[in-house]
């Protein structure tokens, strides 16, 4: 078994694809979160009385966690979407016949980078949010306990993001089919979903449930929750009901797409 695991780790790092969607989300993760700390900056003077200091974690430091999951779930999805994309899915199953052991190797070993991903998409939230509020005089909080907390959380959000794109792509093996429906339902169909949900009260036990949500409920809050009226669950659902649709996926893509012969 570790030799599996090491095998399929190392197929999560011999392209290129990994580290250039690393620094891709690096960049993005901290402009964003740049511009939401400046935005909170001019907010006091613009819109009446001042945000709750304690609330920058929540809002600047897991920008990452809330809207950067893509780049580590289409990693994931690539895990097994890539591979039958250039047809050396063959090979993988004739050294190892064993479908489900396969699956559950490239879950596991998807934590290590998930883990980067995590880290470097946080770390660039952080670094960016944090100057851009000392440059405007406001305290970043990073002497404090809560918002180290914080920190760790939205690098764990980002970890099991990563299982759960690889468990995604055991269902969806389709590489164009896989992408797109991730970056629709991520970008578009959640956001709304989530906002819309949380304006009822019924909504609002739907819309914690759902992937997105569960992933903020991990880092602790988010552009999202703050938006709205809804609450999250305890980090403990979250990383429930995240692992909850990984198992989902997986479960339902052995016993599908995986179960069927491969040519």
């Amino acid at each position: 078994m570790t030799a599996l695991l090491v095998s399929e780790y190392r197929k999560f790092t011999s392209t290129r694809l990994w580290w250039v969607l690393l620094i891709i989300m690096a960049v993005y993760m901290g402009m964003t979160a740049g511009g939401l700390a400046f935005s909170y900056t001019m907010s006091p003077s613009q819109s009446g009385p001042p945000m709750d200091p304690s609330r920058v974690p929540e809002l600047v430091y897991t920008t990452a966690a809330s809207l950067g999951y893509a780049f580590p779930a289409l990693i994931g999805v690539l895990a097994f979407a890539g591979e039958f994309r250039h047809k050396t899915i063959s090979p993988t199953f004739l050294a190892t016949p064993n479908r489900t052991k396969v699956l559950l190797a490239k879950m596991v070993s998807a934590l290590p980078m998930g883990f980067i991903y995590g880290l470097v998409g946080t770390a660039a939230s952080v670094l960016a949010g944090a100057a851009i509020l000392k440059l405007n005089n406001l305290d970043p909080l990073l002497g404090h306990g809560h918002t180290w907390e914080i920190i760790a959380r939205s690098v764990l959000a980002l970890t099991v993001w990563l299982v759960v794109g690889v468990a995604l792509g055991a269902l969806l093996t389709n590489q164009v089919a896989a992408i797109v429906t991730l970056l629709v339902f991520t970008q578009f169909i959640e956001p709304i979903a989530r906002i819309t949900l949380a304006t009822t009260s019924w909504g609002e036990n739907v819309a914690k449930f759902l992937p997105g949500s569960a992933g903020d409920a991990i880092a602790g809050g988010s552009l999202y929750s703050a938006m709205s009226t809804g609450t999250l669950l305890p980090m403990w659902g979250g990383v429930a009901a995240l692992l909850g649709y990984a198992a989902l996926f997986a479960i339902i893509g052995r016993a599908t797409v995986l179960g069927r012969d491969i040519g």
